[in-house]
C-alpha cells in the first residue's frame, strides 16, 4: 500500500495494490475510488485536505494493526 499527499492539488491518495484503474467514482464530495476490471477498489483519493485535517497533521502519520 502507498499514500501520496499532493500539496499543489490538495489531495491524499492511498493506492491499496497496483492493477490498473478502469473506473472511478466520486461516493461523495471530495471522495473518489478507483476500480479495477475485477470490480475491486485499488485506490482511495480525498480531496480538499487542508480544509479536513490540520496541517502539522499531514506531516505524521500514525499506523495501526490489529
Amino acid at each position: 500500500m502507498r499514500i501520496k499527499v499532493d500539496e499543489a492539488n490538495d489531495a491524499l491518495y492511498f493506492r491499496l495494490d497496483e492493477s490498473p484503474v478502469v473506473e472511478s467514482e466520486e461516493v461523495q464530495r471530495g471522495v473518489i475510488l478507483d476500480f479495477s476490471a475485477a470490480g475491486q477498489v485499488v485506490g482511495i483519493e480525498i480531496l480538499g485536505i487542508k480544509g479536513r485535517i490540520p496541517a502539522e497533521e499531514l506531516k505524521r502519520l500514525q499506523f495501526e494493526t490489529v
